[in-house]
């Protein structure tokens, strides 16, 4: 019985790390995934309207989960046009950073966890984390929605990644 459970014990963790590959390396899927979320924040940096656009599934959402002035929990929405609108019509330098991101993948739908640092003209701005759903096209992985919060307290403004 003892050695019986060792066993087991030993399978399961080769299970839990089967996924990484063996030299925990992300999947071709986790990597393309992960490219797309590179490429909507290097989009904001650079101002680059075909960036911001391209990363978007045709009906994506853009939603903000926070509280309202008086404390009471609010989902706010901004139309996709309107995020890129305003990156593109901003004076202002954006530099979002996420950092320990984790992704999950089942079939045609994935969804990446992402803690992030807001930083405008170099100054941090809030914290946060992004939750950004992702459907398989085919062109490939598109961000259909991107939920965020925001928030001040609890941060660590010096995280850059």
């Amino acid at each position: 019985m003892r050695g019986r459970g060792m066993w087991t014990v030993g399978l399961v963790l080769a299970g839990l790390s089967w996924p990484l590959g063996a030299a925990g390396q992300p999947s071709a899927d986790e990597a393309e995934i992960l490219a797309v979320v590179t490429t909507l924040f290097d989009g904001m940096r650079e101002k680059d309207g075909d960036k911001l656009r391209g990363v978007w599934h045709d009906d994506a959402r853009l939603q903000t989960a926070g509280l309202d002035q008086d404390g009471v929990p609010r989902l706010s929405s901004t139309p996709i046009d309107g995020f890129v609108a305003g990156v593109l019509g901003s004076e202002a330098e954006l530099d979002e950073v996420t950092f320990d991101e984790v992704v999950q993948i089942d079939g045609a739908l994935a969804t990446v966890w992402a803690p992030y640092n807001l930083f405008v003209n170099g100054s941090f701005q809030h914290c946060g984390v992004d939750a950004i759903q992702f459907v398989r096209t085919p062109d490939g992985w598109k961000i259909f929605q991107l939920t965020d919060t925001r928030k001040r307290d609890g941060c660590d403004p010096e995280r850059r990644g």
